[in-house]
């Protein structure tokens, strides 16, 4: 399965494994494993770079098992071959996105106007909480 022009997914490194899916379907739902779950060895995974493995790790969040794999379920359609392609598509999209190196943020510095502007808001916001005192000679 090819990702990128770099990236490609050999396929002992999927695996498939098809489940009965909740929701519409009818008796259908009871008879047919229908929801499939997609489960690629990142970890193991000799076409991933490790900065990407990284990055796949993050975007993944709770789909990441402990033992380093990426876990996909679709249950969408009433198909399974349509599910199955819907669970490849969505692994493609998420390697897609972790071989994206993010932008380096430049650190800038606060402009003068800036600066001033916040200090006379605090200033502002001082008097105000200072005028909240307890009244004196009113009695």
């Amino acid at each position: 399965m090819q990702i990128t022009d770099r990236i490609a997914i050999e396929d002992w490194e999927l695996t498939e494994q098809f489940v009965r899916a909740s929701g519409p379907g009818g008796q259908n739902v009871n008879k047919v494993a229908t929801a499939v779950e997609l489960r690629f060895e990142a970890a193991r995974s000799p076409n991933l770079p490790d900065p990407v493995k990284s990055r796949l790790r993050r975007l993944a969040g709770r789909r990441w098992t402990k033992d380093g794999a990426l876990v996909l379920q679709v249950d969408e359609t009433r198909s399974q071959s349509r599910n199955r392609e819907i669970a490849r598509q969505r692994l493609a999209e998420l390697i897609r996105a972790a071989a994206e190196r993010p932008k380096r943020r430049i650190p800038t510095r606060p402009t003068l106007g800036s600066k001033k502007r916040r200090l006379s808001a605090k200033k502002a916001r001082g008097t105000v909480k200072a005028l909240r005192g307890r009244v004196e000679g009113e009695d």
